[in-house]
C-alpha cells in the first residue's frame, strides 16, 4: 500500500471512530478543565523519591495531546503533550470506566486524565489515571514517530505539525517570545513610550526597499505597505516622545533568501538629545541584558564588541591599500577582479559600499559595530561633523550577518528635503528601492525634530543569531512560500 493510500485508510478508519462518537456522546466536549502542565508537575514533584509520593498522593489534572501508547492487555502506559511538554498516564482497565472506549483512541487524539501523582520503578513521573475523558478526536495521523517531520517544505508549510514533532522547533519560537518580552521589558523599564504606527502608508519611506502595493477602494488611491516606520516614529519625536519604540512588521517587495523574507519584524527605536555614540553603547548593553535571563543560554553577547570604520573593515578584510580608497579608478579594477558588478557611473563611496556588503560582512563573526557609512547611501542619516561626506551611522555585525542599524538623524528640513530630490532623480533613472519626496514628513520637521538618534533591530535575524539557526524560516512561524 502507497504512503498516500495507507494515509487516506487510516483517515477513512478515524472517520468512523468519529460517527460513532457522535451516536453515543458528545464528539468534541467543553468541559473538562485542567488544573495542571504536565512541568508544572515535575517541578513541584520530581525531587520527590517513589516512596515519598506514594504517601504525599499528589492529584495531577491534565491535558494533552496522545503522543505515544504502550499497551499492556488491561493496562497502558500513554503519553500526552501540552505546551510545556510532557507526562506519562498510567491507565487500568479495572479503574476507569470507559477503557474500551479508550483502547479506540488513536495517536494525536486530545485526552483530558485526573489522578495520583506516582513514580515508575524506573523514576518516571506518571499520573495514575482514575478519570479519562476524549476532548478531541483527531483525524489525521501524525507523522511517523521514529522519523518526525523531516521534510523541510513540509516542516514550513504544516508548521502546527513541526511544533508537535520537533521539540527544537517549539523551543526555537519559545526563545523568539522571550527575547521580544525582554527587549519590551528593558525598553519600558527605561522610561520608553510603546506605540504603533501605520502599516499602510500613502508614500513609501524609512528606508530604501521596494514596496508592495494596494489599492482602497472607497479612497479609491493607491497605499503601500510600509517598508519601515521610521517617518511616523521621527514624527512622533517632533509631537514630544522624547523615547518611543515599536515592534511590528515591514514588508519589502525583494527576494527571498535565507536571510530575507518579505514580511519581517523590526524593532525601531528613538531617543531625543542623543547620538549614534550614544546609542552604539545602549544597544550594547540593551543584548548583554536581555540575553541574560532567556531559557536558551548564549555567550554572543559576553565577547568583546568590536568597533571599526568602513574603511578600516575594508583594509582589514580585503587586499585594498589605503591609497586605494580615494583612487575610484583602483576601486573598479578591484571589483572587476572580484567579479563585483557596480554601475558604470557609480560614485567612490557607492563602489565602496559595494565591496564592503559583498567581501567584507560576511568575515564580520565577532560583534562589530561598522561606522562612517558614506552619506551617499545614508538619506535619513544626519553627516558628520568632522567629515561630511560620512555619517554618524552604524551597524552591527554578528557572525556575519547584519543585526542592527542606526544613526544620528538629520533634522535640518531643508537638507532632508535636498536628500530625498536626489531620491527621486534615482528613481526617475530606474532605482526602483529609492525613496519619495514625502512632503508632509519635511512638513513636520521644519516645526522642529529634536537632536536624536535611532536604531532599528532585525528581531528575526536576532533570534537566528542567538537560537543558532541558519535560515530565517526556521524562525518564521508561518515563513512565505511560493504557491504549489
Amino acid at each position: 500500500m502507497s504512503q498516500d493510500k495507507e494515509e487516506n485508510h487510516l483517515i477513512e478508519e478515524r472517520r468512523k471512530k468519529l460517527a460513532e462518537l457522535r451516536q453515543v456522546n458528545e464528539a468534541f466536549p467543553n468541559d473538562f478543565k485542567r488544573k495542571h502542565l504536565a512541568q508544572e508537575l515535575k517541578n513541584e514533584f520530581d525531587e520527590f523519591s517513589k516512596e515519598e509520593l506514594e504517601k504525599k498522593k499528589g492529584k495531577g489534572v491534565v491535558a494533552g495531546r496522545i503522543m505515544l501508547r504502550r499497551m499492556m492487555g488491561k493496562a497502558s502506559f500513554t503519553t500526552i503533550q501540552d505546551f510545556s511538554g510532557r507526562i506519562q498516564l498510567y491507565i487500568r482497565a479495572d479503574e476507569i470506566s470507559n477503557y474500551d472506549e479508550f483502547k479506540n483512541y488513536d495517536l494525536g487524539d486530545i485526552v483530558g486524565a485526573e489522578g495520583t501523582v506516582f513514580k515508575t520503578n524506573t523514576g518516571e513521573l506518571s499520573i495514575h489515571v482514575k478519570k479519562l475523558k476524549l476532548l478531541t478526536k483527531s483525524l489525521r495521523p501524525l507523522p511517523e514517530k521514529h522519523l518526525g517531520l523531516t521534510d523541510t517544505e513540509i516542516r514550513y508549510r504544516k508548521r502546527y505539525l513541526d511544533l508537535l514533532t520537533n521539540p527544537e522547533s517549539l523551543k526555537v519560537f519559545k526563545t523568539r517570545a522571550e527575547i521580544i518580552n525582554n527587549i519590551r521589558a528593558f525598553l519600558l523599564a527605561d522610561d520608553f513610550i510603546e506605540v504603533e504606527t501605520p502599516m499602510m502608508h500613502p508614500i513609501p519611506g524609512g528606508a530604501t526597499a521596494r514596496p508592495f502595493v494596494t489599492h482602497h477602494n472607497s479612497l479609491n488611491m493607491d497605499l503601500f505597505l510600509r517598508v519601515a516606520p521610521e517617518l511616523y516614529l521621527k514624527r512622533l519625536v517632533v509631537g514630544g516622545f522624547e523615547k518611543v519604540f515599536e515592534i511590528n512588521r515591514n514588508f519589502r517587495n525583494e527576494g527571498l533568501s535565507t536571510r530575507h523574507n518579505p514580511e519581517f519584524t523590526m524593532l525601531e527605536f528613538y531617543t531625543a538629545y542623543v547620538d549614534s555614540d550614544f546609542q552604539i553603547k545602549f544597544v550594547e548593553k540593551m543584548f548583554k541584558a536581555i540575553t541574560k535571563s532567556l531559557s536558551h543560554k548564549t555567550n554572543i553577547f559576553k565577547k568583546a564588541f568590536h568597533k571599526l570604520t568602513m574603511d578600516e573593515a575594508i583594509l582589514q578584510f580585503t587586499s585594498l591599500k589605503k591609497k586605494d580608497l580615494d583612487d575610484i579608478k583602483k576601486l573598479k579594477e578591484f571589483c572587476k577582479a572580484e567579479k563585483i558588478k557596480t554601475d558604470a557611473k557609480a560614485s567612490q563611496a557607492i563602489i565602496k559600499n559595494e565591496i564592503f556588503e559583498t567581501l567584507v560582512e560576511e568575515k564580520l563573526l565577532e560583534p562589530t559595530f561598522i561606522t562612517e557609512y558614506p552619506i551617499e547611501v545614508s538619506p535619513l542619516a544626519r553627516a558628520s561633523t568632522i567629515n561630511p561626506e560620512v555619517a554618524e551611522r552604524f551597524e552591527l555585525f554578528i557572525d556575519g550577518k547584519e543585526i542592527a542599524n542606526g544613526f544620528s538623524e538629520l533634522n535640518d528640513p531643508e537638507e532632508q528635503a535636498e536628500r530625498f530630490k536626489d531620491q527621486v532623480a534615482k528613481k526617475d533613472l530606474g532605482d526602483n528601492e529609492a525613496m519619495h519626496f514625502d512632503k508632509d514628513y519635511i512638513e513636520a520637521l521644519e516645526h522642529g525634530l529634536a537632536p536624536c538618534a535611532g536604531v532599528g533591530i532585525g528581531i528575526d535575524r536576532l533570534t537566528m543569531l542567538i537560537t543558532g539557526t541558519e535560515s530565517i524560516r526556521d524562525v518564521l512561524l508561518f515563513p512565505q512560500l511560493k504557491n504549489k
